[in-house]
């Protein structure tokens, strides 16, 4: 039987367990794996298999071990097809359509900020699921806890970016752009000048979530008569799952503000409400979702993805989309790029 690429068996297993939501240092571990044995010559890989001593390299473990054994013998590893195996459920028509849809992703991070890998390999991610574009929002100074980037940081980046272009395949292009604190007054936690550079830029509230409406709602439409935010990200801040990492380990309930009011502001600014797809997070609630429905509001259905497997959350987010009657042709991240930009540069609504 033809042996399999163990090295690319490994990483499968790694995006696997990170779109699965699985605990960081279970996909860390098969990345280190995958890491190691690409830097072994072939011929020890499979000495090493052969005679039991893969484990004695630094990185493998017995379970990683095991997988790159039954990975050279031609095999599908039994724990990677476990993994696939339980991965998805069938998806209804209406869902299936707005996933088949989407060409791009407009909130995603790095290890710039806290993300958990490098731009190129979300980048080769993204292109592996079939995407058009993929936008890089890394966090803003404010959020030191999420290593949130300085305007010199966000600089570098985005020459970064610029050389990273040159190098990915024809019809597929990385976007700048940022995750951009709301501040306490609804002011935007980076420079004009630096905002006005990007792509994409996708506002969100990280602080003072508990406070109430008379405040939140003031600092949220300030935000959206920003001429340079794009995209309100996950509006209400809430936390549906208990050991989501974003919240300490605990859940978070929605924040309190005049939804009708902020929704018919982004409305009249163009500025789109985003379908927030992770999992933890599934903001806005469908309540929400049907009343920005109704008020004729643009959405982005993101991943708000830290890891590569987390880019194929986007189906979630469909789904929740789907139920409240959203059509693909108001999800921005369904139109071309050239669209989705000439949109960003001058908030036209279809």
């Amino acid at each position: 039987m033809t042996a399999r690429d163990a090295v690319a068996d490994l990483r499968a297993i790694a995006f696997a367990l990170e779109r699965a939501g699985e605990a960081a240092y279970r996909v860390r571990a098969f990345r280190k794996a995958a890491d190691a044995v690409g830097a072994l010559p072939a011929d020890e890989v499979a000495r090493r298999a052969a005679d039991g001593t893969l484990t004695k390299v630094p990185g493998i473990g017995e379970v990683t071990a095991r997988c790159v054994a039954e990975s050279l013998a031609g095999e599908e590893p039994v724990y990677l097809r476990r993994l696939l195996a339980t991965a998805d459920t069938p998806l209804d028509e209406a869902t299936s359509a707005l996933v088949a849809a989407l060409r791009g992703d407009c909130h995603t991070h790095s290890d710039w900020s806290d993300g958990g890998a490098p731009i190129g390999e979300m980048v080769a991610a993204a292109i592996a699921l079939g995407r058009e574009y993929l936008v890089v929002t890394d966090h803003s100074p404010r959020l030191t806890v999420a290593r949130g980037l300085s305007a010199d940081r966000l600089a570098e980046q985005l020459d970064l970016i610029a050389a990273l272009n040159a190098t990915v395949p024809p019809g597929f292009r990385i976007l700048t752009g940022i995750e951009v604190d709301i501040n306490a007054d609804g002011t935007l936690d980076q420079t004009d000048e630096l905002l006005g550079r990007l792509d994409v830029v996708v506002a969100s509230l990280h602080s003072r979530l508990r406070d109430p409406s008379e405040l939140l709602t003031p600092r949220m439409l300030a935000a959206v008569a920003n001429p340079h935010v794009d995209i309100l990200g996950h509006c209400t801040g809430r936390i549906v799952r208990a050991d989501s990492a974003r919240a300490g380990g605990r859940t978070r309930p929605p924040s309190e503000f005049d939804a009708p009011a902020v929704f018919a502001a982004c409305a009249e600014h163009g500025v789109a409400v985003e379908v927030n797809a992770r999992p933890d997070r599934l903001d806005p609630p469908k309540r929400l979702l049907r009343l920005a429905e109704e008020a004729g509001c643009l959405f982005a259905v993101d991943s708000d993805a830290h890891a590569p497997g987390q880019l194929d959350w986007l189906r979630g987010g469909c789904e929740r989309a789907a139920r409240c009657g959203v059509r693909a042709d108001r999800i921005v991240n369904t139109w071309p790029v050239a669209e989705l930009l000439a949109w960003t540069a001058g908030h036209g609504t279809r």
